[in-house]
């Protein structure tokens, strides 16, 4: 499937335009999809210098994504059509202004995957807050 993904308050708490601290388990969630063959989009309002610190704050913890903000791969442009699509088009889109909430990475990833949630083993809070071992 294709997965659009918003930043800001889905990924991260909502600090726009800082980056807030990751939500529990939102990159390990997204590493796990993305290994199960999903293709993610970052889908998000930020632009400029903002998206590129989002993009950076992502990768920096081993995640990258299929394209940003279009169904395009990253990094792939085409002269002619310059303009950015209005439309990210997906088969799932998660955001935290989906009618009823953001639910917790755990349900995200058995809704989209149709399984249990595999069960990582807990690293240590030194790894943890330092993010070693992604």
């Amino acid at each position: 499937m294709i997965i659009a993904v918003d930043f800001d308050g889905t990924i991260v708490e909502h600090k726009y335009p800082k980056i807030g601290k990751e939500l529990p388990f939102a990159i390990e969630t997204l590493l796990d999809l993305k290994a199960d063959g999903h293709q993610l989009i970052l889908w998000t309002a930020r632009d400029g210098e903002l998206l590129d610190e989002a993009i950076k704050f992502c990768k920096d913890r081993g995640l990258e994504f299929y394209a940003v903000n279009s169904n395009r791969p990253s990094g792939m442009q085409f002269k002619e059509t310059m303009k950015k699509s209005a439309k990210v088009i997906a088969d799932v889109y998660i955001d935290d202004h989906n009618l009823g909430g953001l639910p917790d990475w755990g349900t995200i990833y058995e809704i989209v995957s149709k399984t249990p949630r595999r069960r990582h083993k807990k690293r240590s809070f030194f790894k943890r807050l330092f993010h070693i071992g992604r």
